[in-house]
């Protein structure tokens, strides 16, 4: 069925034209009672801050994000277009995507009254109804609202005219979505230009008396360190939005895994790599470890990217084995967690009284991860018939550089350790191998075994205390 190109074929189709809050809560609506997902992506927040926001949108409440990096605010901004219509009438050619019935701009009314039923209008697609700008502080009242373009006054218009106006992101988005990011970076007097805009829906430009009432649905995000420590957004925009919502990190180990899974760099390889429970649980730890740890600044938070980055690292130092060695499974294991300080020290941010360096710290981290993941795995297990391989000053020895094969003589002659692979759920070489590895750290981490790294940094050793 052809769509109508004209007004008069719009009100002729019964078309009924509804705000963007009306239209957003309307959809919610419809996929709650439909057990549908209003926000596809967004894992961990279903008892929390999703019940928050659908509430806002119910309510028509304009809304901000509080929360620390990597706490998904701006995924959550972007969730909000599955909320809108596929698409919508606007008046063709209008910078503001007029709506054909009641035009606001000077333009699209002129044109309006001239054509009647003959205005031609377009389609807008929900994907051109979401505009998103991140806050500096060198952002402009023009860059958000508009400003007198002087290529239209050269043109011959006047200062007076309407028509002379260049227009900003937040006219453009008139009928969707606009997504403000890190609000407390805007300078006061920018802040100030948005009282309008969140209270009387209308812009103001240069002083003119020009009114847009807009349709727009504005989503903003924030630091709590900027929010509140450092009062950085004025009082009377605070009072603006209607709601408030705090983000927060993944709640359990198997939320923050499944999210690590979703966004990490998918491998051409994938179907040749094994990530055993023991690894990707130590990775979560590890950014757990750093979200407490006293010597890491938390007022920005340790993102989850911190997560993402390290299983991205271990898994490519796995492939990196593979393509050297006899493996056929690129498996992650102890020793890879090397090479995670170059996705880790650009992430978190050390006090100023701290006196270790980051890769010292990182070094704790792994350490402290390794023996909390080992204690879940082994709290009720007795370890003494494999201790008794390392009396009488036997060692073993891994290194990153030893393919999964090649510990088999190792694990061979290990007394009790076949045992232990079935615990971890080992079943060849190369995740034997990873599993062997997970012991030997643990062990050490708990005091029971002891390590020593070789001059090249290569070798580890492993022998009794």
């Amino acid at each position: 069925m052809n769509k109508p190109a004209t007004v008069g074929e719009l009100k002729a189709a019964g078309y009924g034209i509804r705000s963007v809050k009306s239209e957003i809560r309307d959809n919610l609506i419809a996929k709650i009672k439909a057990g549908q997902d209003p926000f596809p992506g967004i894992i961990g927040y279903g008892d929390t801050v999703i019940p928050q926001i659908e509430n806002a949108v119910l309510a028509g409440q304009d809304i901000i994000l509080l929360g620390e990096r990597g706490q998904a605010k701006t995924r959550l901004m972007r969730s909000l277009v599955h909320l809108l219509d596929d698409e919508i009438p606007v008046l063709d050619g209008c910078e503001i995507n007029d709506q054909p019935f009641a035009p606001i701009c000077k333009r699209c009314r002129e044109r309006l009254s001239e054509l009647g039923d003959q205005t031609p209008i377009a389609w807008l697609p929900r994907s051109r109804r979401y505009n998103e700008k991140l806050a500096t502080p060198d952002v402009a009242i023009a860059d958000l609202i508009g400003e007198v373009d002087p290529i239209k006054i050269a043109e011959g218009r006047y200062l007076s005219d309407e028509r002379a106006i260049h227009f900003g992101l937040i006219p453009r988005t008139n009928r969707g979505i606009f997504g403000l990011n890190e609000l407390p970076d805007l300078s006061e007097k920018i802040q100030v230009g948005l009282f309008n805009i969140l209270e009387e829906r209308d812009v103001q430009i240069r002083g003119f008396a020009v009114r847009l009432p807009l349709d727009i649905y504005l989503i903003a995000s924030a630091n709590p360190e900027d929010y509140t420590n450092r009062g950085r957004i004025v009082s009377p925009l605070k009072d603006r939005f209607g709601s408030q919502i705090r983000t927060h990190y993944p709640a359990s180990h198997r939320c923050e895994l499944q999210i690590v899974s979703q966004e990490r760099y998918r491998f051409p390889e994938e179907d040749k790599i094994f990530v055993p429970d023991f690894i990707g649980q130590i990775l979560v730890e590890i950014t757990r470890q750093a979200r407490k740890h006293p010597q890491i600044d938390q007022t920005s938070g340790v993102s989850v990217r911190v997560t993402i980055g390290n299983m991205e690292n271990v898994i490519a130092n796995a492939l990196r084995r593979l393509l050297r060695t006899t493996d056929r499974m690129a498996v992650p294991r102890m020793t890879d967690l090397d090479y995670i300080d170059a996705s880790t020290c650009g992430k978190v941010e050390i006090d100023a009284f701290g006196s270790e360096s980051k890769e010292g710290l990182i070094r704790e981290l792994v350490g402290r991860a390794v023996a909390a993941v080992f204690g879940r795995f082994f709290a009720d297990y007795d370890f003494s018939a494999f201790l008794q391989n390392f009396k009488n000053d036997r060692s073993v020895v891994i290194s990153d550089r030893i393919a999964g094969r090649d510990y088999r003589r190792q694990i061979d002659s290990l007394e009790g350790f076949a045992e232990i692979g079935r615990r971890l759920g080992a079943s060849n070489a190369e995740t034997l191998a990873a599993a062997l590895e997970f012991v030997l750290e643990g062990l050490h981490q708990s005091g029971r075994l002891a390590r020593e790294r070789g001059d090249d940094g290569q070798l580890v050793t492993f022998t009794g205390t």
